[in-house]
């Protein structure tokens, strides 16, 4: 019997009009997206100051998305004024560009297929020049590579790049700042308002990890470098404006003091998992009220795990955040379904809302684990890595959350009334269904990466009907060797391995062809987008 279906307070919505849907070719694309209605929630717990913070909040997260919108693409206006087909026109927002996230191409007339580094370096720029190239700011995260009138190369800081906005986001954070009560909050949001401006980030970290008194956040600047797919350097502007579950976040608080516990509990060679995230980490259960800019580009996460900065991970910690309603809209409308089209009966009773969740805490613990620097302490992972770092990261959080929730389980350790095989049967559901993001990002990349490890392990078997039976223990035991390989791969910074490992194993298989096909044949979407309600 299928367990805990969860009566989402989101609502899906109709995509398009049937008239737009009969005379576009790009209903399907559009379609691929469920609009789930974001509502504003009950503030009667918020002082008139704090709903006021909320607004202030949300003005600057509309600046940061016409930020990320000239740093992915360029020039917006230019771009959905020149498209006349509708629903052609929503497709281009939701991917915040004329490029599919799923695969790079172009879907609108006159504009190339994306280039791997977007709009981060000159288009004809090589690896080669750029190694080259004698500059102390060219490997910053925050710095833009650009031509001069000469055709030399130089970076430009992202502050100078994006002033204008910039400047108006620094004043509704020192207004919101003005008018909080809360004294976390203010110097939060006045270091970020500084780090914004300097692309300075340490101290605003640090103080964005001391504000856990406040029944709100607001994660906002460049934190992930997802875009950058040429060097895996350059990051992007994102914000996201929440609202803390606190009876669910005092739930979660009880795992923090075991991060350490977690890290030994990893397979693998003890010199590969000797980082020690601060004393500061915590864990937070939010509901999301607004995305903007990377956030809200594509396919939406659904937890987070921040501040990226190796140097307060150490001195401080990191905050991983749930965010709940999308998580429960996630599992209602996309996971939950797949699995019941993607799994044999046995394996479909296994499905599980509860599993679901902890399956996505451990996924986000498990990106502070590891190491944040190779073994021999000359850089970071991500600039061992290079390219392949961000799918390698991907790759673990899934692969060592899941087996984090199956140690948890063998001990009964998460009180929850759900199995080990539940875990086990929603992680894989939840992972096909992941593969149809494809294999133009490092989500889609690193799920088809695990399905081929798994699948040369034996870990399941996919029959004449489509649907896959689950062999639990080859499962748990495959998980393991990717988890210990990986960890490896990172802490001794070997990218020839990497990009061979992923070349190898992200190839998309017969099985992915049928998969995507059946999933789109029952109308499952592949994720959802936001329609954000005031009330």
């Amino acid at each position: 019997m299928k367990k805990n279906l969860i009566l989402a307070a989101l609502v899906i919505a109709a995509v398009v009009s049937c008239k737009e849907s009969k005379k576009s070719p790009f209903d399907r694309n559009v379609a691929d997206y469920a609009v789930v209605n974001i509502e504003t929630p009950d503030l009667s717990g918020i002082s008139d100051n704090g709903k006021e913070v909320l607004n202030l909040y949300r003005f600057a997260a509309d600046e940061i998305d016409a930020i990320y919108w000239e740093q992915y693409f360029g020039d917006k206006k230019a771009l959905l004024d020149g498209i006349s087909d509708p629903v052609q026109k929503t497709f281009a927002e939701i991917n915040y560009g004329p490029w599919d996230r799923s695969n790079g191409k172009s879907f609108v007339e006159g504009y190339e297929d994306r280039l791997p580094g977007a709009s981060f370096y000159p288009a004809d720029m090589t690896l080669e020049e750029f190694e080259a190239w004698n500059n102390p700011d060219k490997n910053s995260p925050y710095t833009l590579i650009r031509r001069t009138a000469d055709g030399s190369l130089e970076s430009v800081w992202y502050h100078d790049a994006y002033k204008e906005h910039i400047e108006k986001v620094g004043n509704y954070l020192k207004a919101a700042a003005d008018i909080t009560i809360k004294p976390s909050v203010k110097k939060y949001l006045l270091s970020k308002a500084d780090a914004l401006r300097t692309d300075s980030y340490y101290e605003s970290g640090l103080a964005w990890l001391d504000m856990d008194d406040s029944k709100m956040d607001l994660v906002i600047g460049p934190n992930e470098a997802a875009d950058d797919q040429l060097l895996g350097i350059k990051r992007s502007y994102e914000a996201f404006v929440l609202l803390k579950n606190q009876a669910r976040t005092d739930e979660l608080m009880q795992y923090v003091s075991r991060i350490g516990e977690f890290q030994q509990d990893l397979p693998g060679d003890p010199a590969y998992k000797t980082f020690q995230p601060g004393a500061g980490s915590n864990i937070f259960s939010c509901d999301a009220l607004y995305y903007a800019g990377k956030a809200n580009a594509g396919v939406k996460v659904i937890a987070l795990n921040l501040p990226f900065d190796s140097d307060v991970q150490r001195d401080r910690g990191t905050r991983t955040i749930l965010l709940e309603n999308i998580i429960k809209a996630k599992f209602n409308h996309i996971v939950n379904p797949s699995g019941e089209v993607l799994l044999a009966p046995e394996a479909a009773e296994h499905l599980s809302s509860d599993a679901f969740f902890w399956n996505i805490v451990f996924r986000e613990v498990a990106h502070g684990l590891g190491v944040k620097e190779t073994v021999d302490g000359k850089v970071s992972v991500e600039e061992a890595l290079g390219s392949s770092a961000l799918t390698f990261e991907e790759v673990k959080a899934n692969v060592a959350g899941i087996l984090l929730v199956c140690k948890l389980q063998d001990h009964y350790d998460i009180h929850h009334l759900f199995t080990k095989e539940d875990a086990l049967a929603t992680f894989f559901a939840s992972m096909v269904r992941s593969e149809r993001f494809g294999e133009g990002s490092a989500l889609g990349r690193s799920s088809i990466i695990i399905y081929n490890y798994l699948a040369e392990a034996g870990a399941f078997q996919r029959k004449a009907t489509g649907q896959y039976s689950l062999d639990y223990g080859k499962m748990e035991e495959a998980l393991s060797d990717l988890t210990a390989l990986v960890l490896k791969t990172q802490a001794t910074g070997d990218k020839a391995f990497a990009e061979e490992f992923e070349a190898k194993y992200s190839k998309r298989s017969a099985n992915y062809d049928a998969d995507r096909m059946n999933l789109g044949l029952e109308n499952i979407p592949a994720d959802i987008r936001f329609n954000f309600v005031k009330k």
